[in-house]
C-alpha cells in the first residue's frame, strides 16, 4: 500500500429486494461525487417487518475515499 490518506463517509442504502440490493442502491450513487472511492465497511443492518416478513432493508455504511495529495 502506497503512503495515502483516506477520508470515511458514512451512506444509507435502503431496498424491498434486500441487504445486498441496499448496499449496491447506495455506492454508485456515492462514487459520482468522492474521487477515489476504494472501499466501504457495513456498520448496521436494519430493516421493517411486514406481516411477518422483511419488508424493507436498510444498511447503514462507512465508505472511504483516497484524498488528492
Amino acid at each position: 500500500m502506497s503512503d495515502h490518506a483516506y477520508k470515511k463517509i458514512e451512506l444509507v442504502g435502503s431496498s424491498k429486494k434486500g441487504v445486498e440490493d441496499a448496499i449496491q442502491n447506495a455506492i454508485p450513487k456515492a462514487s459520482k461525487s468522492p474521487e477515489h472511492l476504494e472501499w466501504f465497511e457495513v456498520q448496521t443492518v436494519t430493516g421493517d417487518i411486514k406481516n411477518g416478513v422483511v419488508d424493507h432493508s436498510q444498511v447503514n455504511l462507512k465508505v472511504g475515499f483516497r484524498l488528492k495529495h
